[in-house]
């Protein structure tokens, strides 16, 4: 069975978080995973303003502990909390998140740029935590939610220098749609559906830095890969050691094709059975210790 990467769930009632996305239920989520085959998931809490209504740590926390059988709790942590300075020091919430028995830190997503002091201070402090990081991202500044990079991630490229041993899960469209080179920069706000005519700066990053993984879910995640599935097994199967399955379910109803599509790659012989279940949920199991 599956492991799930990127999963939400809110246990408390709420209104459409951003105007018309209704945030599935844990049993709704549960549904979803018996119908496709997951044994477990990692929620992770939405806590920026941004977009959605913050969703504090603890509910997640709860969550997880109501069903420990079926879900796992990564925290997050907003790097303008507690001073909103760049000398912040984090190390309170994350000792206490981890006594708490949270794995990890995601979805990184307050709209600022990856060099912002603010955001490398964070990151450094995660780093030394010894946490994976999931984040999501944005093309610019005041633009929804998400880390912004440039064309070609240059700042993303500064971090994964900065901190080699911190691991980071490349996630979101801005991210996904870089797998190959753009016909023009404004693609990096969509779903490219054209195939990759040369290697973008997705793989070349993940050949130079080992500490970058990548985060398969949403569409974003299924896009870049079946918009060219030729592409896909050849990025699949080079990097099978650092891929995880994952979702980013957030309503009951949402299409979900990616382990579909992943084990349609392996019955048809394009995706060995070890890659596949690498993809599928033994790298994150190693990752976490799960």
């Amino acid at each position: 069975m599956f492991i799930d990467i990127h999963a939400h769930a809110y246990l408390f009632p709420c209104p459409p978080q951003d105007g018309r996305t209704q945030f599935c239920t844990p049993e709704e989520v549960l549904r979803c995973y018996d119908e496709i085959g997951i044994e477990k998931g990692i929620l992770l809490p939405l806590i920026g303003p941004e977009v959605y209504l913050p969703q504090s740590n603890q509910e997640i926390l709860e969550i997880c502990r109501r069903r420990p059988d079926r879900f796992l709790p990564f925290c997050n942590i907003d790097p303008r909390g507690i001073g909103n300075s760049d000398g912040t020091d984090f190390t309170p919430w994350i000792a206490w998140y981890r006594e708490q028995g949270f794995r990890g830190v995601g979805e990184l997503m307050p709209n600022l740029a990856f060099r912002d002091p603010l955001v490398l201070n964070l990151l450094r402090q995660l780093e030394k935590a010894g946490w994976p990081l999931i984040f999501d991202g944005s093309s610019r500044i005041g633009k929804g939610y998400g880390l912004v990079d440039d064309p070609g991630m240059p700042q993303l490229e500064y971090c994964l220098q900065m901190f080699p041993k911190l691991t980071v899960f490349g996630h979101g469209i801005p991210f996904w749609s870089e797998i190959g080179t753009l016909d023009n920069p404004g693609d990096r706000d969509r779903y490219p559906d054209y195939p990759v005519r040369a290697e973008g700066a997705v793989p070349k990053l993940m050949r130079r830095y080992p500490n970058l993984w990548g985060d398969l879910s949403a569409d974003s995640g299924y896009t870049a890969l079946a918009r060219d599935p030729e592409y896909a097994v050849r990025f699949l199967n080079e990097f099978q050691d650092r891929l995880c399955f994952g979702t980013d379910i957030c309503y009951a109803d949402q299409k979900l094709p990616l382990a579909q599509f992943l084990t349609g790659l392996k019955e048809n012989g394009k995706l060995s059975p070890e890659a596949f279940w690498k993809i599928a949920r033994e790298n994150i199991v190693g990752l976490l210790g799960i």
